[in-house]
Formats: structure tokens, sequence, C-alpha cells
């Protein structure tokens, strides 16, 4: 079974959005700061997709990414 999210225009892309963003939140929690710059680059993979088919706002996606990378350095520091 799909939710409706995920069957509406751009669901999935949307979804694995905030799945890849999940997997990055997930390796911060547990210190793994390698784990962390994998899953970002994937996440900026990702985002930059959902922005390109206008799934989301590109500055949402740029927003998103600056995020990432500024809980990154946070977490290495």
């Amino acid at each position: 079974r799909m939710s409706s999210r995920e069957l509406s225009p751009g669901g999935g892309c949307q979804v694995s959005t905030e799945t890849a963003l999940k997997k990055v939140s997930k390796a911060l929690q547990s210190k793994d700061i390698e784990a962390a710059k994998t899953a970002a680059k994937e996440a900026v993979k990702v985002l930059d997709k959902a922005a390109g088919k206008r799934v989301i706002h590109p500055n949402k996606a740029a927003r998103k990414k600056s995020r990432v990378f500024a809980a990154i350095k946070k977490a290495g520091a």
C-alpha cells in the first residue's frame, strides 16, 4: 500500500527527500560524521532533483542543504 502523498504528482520525490534528510539526522545523532557526510551527499542529490522538478521550491532546497552542512560542521567541531 502507498500513502496518498506518494501517489500524488511528485509525491515519491518529496518522500525521498524527507528520507534522505532523516538519514543525515540519524547519522548525526549517532555522532558518525563520515556517515553523515555520505548521507548529506545523497541528500543534496535528491534535493536538487526535487527542486529541478519543482516538487519543492529551489530556495527551500538550498536552505535544507545549508542547514545540513552547518549541522555536520557543528558536529565535527
